[in-house]
C-alpha cells in the first residue's frame, strides 16, 4: 500500500513527524514545570540552600521567582558591609570551681584531709613543698578550717586555704611554676569603747557587770597592780572607768584590744593611767605627768591569797619553834606559774635544803628575790641566765619543808629581809624631758575622752537622783 503513494508524499509525511516529535520533546508540560525546584539567591546568607515551593504553587515559573526575589529598592535589605561582617567571637566561659572545706579536729592529719578532698599524698607533697610559705600548711591545730578549691571539669586542685582565725589565713595557689603560699592578714577596725563600774564584792564581778571581758579586767588589775593589792586593798565602793579598744571585722565585733586610758579610785585615792608609745616604739602606761605606772618590781609575783604573812616572830608550823618568817607565803594549786618580780639575773637555780626547789634572782647591786618550794623550774631558768619582769621562773609546788603547795617569796635589800607587801618599790623610768611635750600632746586626747565620759556619768547620776 505504501507503494501506492507517491514518493514526494512519503518524504513530506516523515518530515512533519520528525518536526512534531522534536517540538514535543523540547517543550515540557505544565505539570513538569510546576514541580521545578527554584533556588533564589539570598544576600545575607553565607551558603545558599534549596527551597521547595508549596505544592499548591502556580505553574508559572516567572511569577514564582518574582514573588520570592527581593526587590531592588527594598529598604529592609541589609547593606553589604553589614551582611558580610563576620559574627563577633564569644569569650570562652570561665572555668567552674567547686569547694570543699573541713573543720580540723584533734587527731586529724594533713594526709587524711587531702584524702577526704579526693587527692593523694603525691599532690599533698607538691603543695607543701611549693614556694613562699607553703610549708606552714604542715602545722595544723584543732578548730582551724581547711578549704580545697577544684576545677569542676578537670578535677584539678587550684588552691588550698587554711583559715587559722578570722584575721589570719594561709593561701596556697597553683601557678605556672607550681604551688605558692602566702599568709594573708586582715586588719580589724579599731573603735574606742568606754566602761565603768563600782566594786561591791570583787573587781572580777564588777568588770563582768560593766561588760568587760576577763582579759580586759585582768589587764586593768595589772596596770594598777603596782600600787594596789587587789586581794587585800580593794574595798566596797571603789570605782573604775576604762577607755579601751573594740575590734570589728565586716562591721561585726570580734574581740577587744588594749586599754587606752583608765581611772581607779581606791579608798578615795584616784589614780589615772594613760597608754603611750614613745618615739622608739616602746609602750607603757604612765600617769598624766609622765611617771611610769610600772614599778621596778611587782608587788606580788603570783595571783594568789596570802597563807602566811611576813612575820619575824612566827612559830614554825613544822619545827614548832619561834623562827622568823622572812618572806610571804602564797597558797596556790601545784603548777601555778610564778613570775619574776623584776628584771635580773639568776644567781641560783636548784635544790636549797628546806626551801626545796628554789630560784634566786639578783636585781642590780643591792636587791634579791627568792622563790621557794617550786615543783619545777621555768623554761631556760638556770644559773647565770637573764630574766625579764613577768617571765615565768617556776611553778608552785610543795618541795622541801612544806605542808602543802605554796610559794615562799622573799624580798631582800642589802641582804636584809623586807616585807614585799609594804616596802617602798622604786619606780620604772619616767618619760624623758625631751619627749614630755610629745607625750602630753598624745595622751591629752585620751585623758579628755576619759574625763568626758566621767562628766557624762555624773550628769546621768545627778539626773537620776533628782
Amino acid at each position: 500500500m505504501i507503494h501506492s503513494f507517491p514518493r514526494t508524499h512519503l518524504v513530506a509525511a516523515v518530515t512533519i513527524s520528525v518536526v512534531v516529535g522534536t517540538a514535543m520533546i523540547l517543550s515540557p508540560s505544565a505539570d513538569v514545570e510546576a514541580k521545578r525546584i527554584v533556588i533564589p539567591l539570598e544576600a545575607n546568607t553565607e551558603q545558599s540552600r534549596p527551597v521547595t515551593p508549596d505544592t499548591d504553587a502556580r505553574p508559572e515559573t516567572a511569577e514564582v521567582q518574582a514573588s520570592e526575589a527581593p526587590a531592588e529598592n527594598d529598604q529592609t535589605a541589609l547593606p553589604p558591609e553589614v551582611a558580610e561582617a563576620p559574627p563577633e567571637p564569644t569569650a570562652p566561659a570561665a572555668p567552674a570551681y567547686t569547694r570543699s572545706s573541713f573543720k580540723i579536729a584533734s587527731g586529724d592529719t594533713l594526709s587524711g584531709l587531702f584524702r577526704k578532698a579526693g587527692f593523694n599524698d603525691g599532690l599533698m607533697l607538691s603543695v607543701i613543698h611549693g614556694g613562699g610559705e607553703a610549708t606552714r600548711l604542715q602545722r595544723l591545730y584543732a578548730g582551724e578550717t581547711i578549704e580545697f578549691t577544684v576545677t569542676t571539669e578537670e578535677n584539678q586542685l587550684e588552691s588550698v586555704r587554711l583559715e587559722r582565725s578570722r584575721l589570719e589565713s594561709l593561701l596556697i595557689k597553683r601557678t605556672e611554676d607550681g604551688f605558692h603560699g602566702e599568709t594573708i592578714l586582715r586588719v580589724p577596725e579599731v573603735r574606742p569603747a568606754f566602761a565603768s563600774g563600782e566594786i561591791e564584792g570583787s573587781l572580777y564581778f564588777a568588770g563582768k557587770n560593766a561588760g568587760l571581758t576577763d582579759r580586759t579586767t585582768m589587764e586593768l588589775a595589772g596596770i594598777f597592780g603596782w600600787d594596789i593589792d587587789f586581794v587585800y586593798d580593794v574595798r566596797k565602793g571603789d570605782s573604775f572607768e576604762v577607755v579601751y579598744e573594740e575590734l570589728y571585722l565586716d562591721d561585726e565585733k570580734i574581740d577587744t584590744g588594749k586599754i587606752l586610758a583608765a581611772r581607779f579610785v581606791n579608798r578615795g585615792e584616784e589614780m589615772v593611767a594613760l597608754y603611750y608609745t614613745d618615739s622608739d616604739g616602746d609602750n607603757d602606761y604612765y600617769t598624766p605627768d609622765g611617771k611610769n605606772m610600772r614599778k621596778a618590781f611587782l608587788r606580788t609575783p603570783i595571783n594568789a591569797r596570802v597563807s602566811s604573812p611576813f612575820n619575824l616572830q612566827r612559830r614554825h608550823p613544822i619545827l614548832d619553834v619561834v623562827r622568823p618568817h622572812e618572806g610571804t607565803d602564797y597558797a596556790a594549786p601545784t603548777g601555778t606559774p610564778i613570775k619574776a618580780a623584776g628584771d635580773g639575773r639568776v644567781s641560783f637555780a636548784g635544790w636549797k635544803g628546806g626551801y626545796g626547789r628554789t630560784v634566786i634572782l639578783q636585781h642590780g647591786d643591792n636587791i634579791t628575790t627568792l622563790y621557794a618550794h617550786m615543783s619545777r623550774l621555768g623554761n631556760g631558768i638556770k644559773n647565770g641566765s637573764r630574766v625579764k619582769q613577768g617571765e615565768t621562773v617556776g611553778h608552785v609546788g610543795a618541795t622541801g619543808m612544806a605542808t602543802g603547795p605554796h610559794l615562799h617569796y622573799e624580798f631582800r635589800v642589802n641582804g636584809a629581809a623586807r616585807n614585799s607587801r609594804t616596802v617602798q618599790m622604786p619606780d620604772a623610768n619616767p618619760i624623758p624631758p625631751q619627749e614630755l611635750a610629745r607625750f602630753q600632746a598624745t595622751t591629752g586626747q585620751l585623758l579628755a575622752k576619759l574625763n568626758n565620759h566621767e562628766d557624762s556619768n555624773r550628769q546621768i547620776a545627778m539626773a537620776s537622783e533628782d
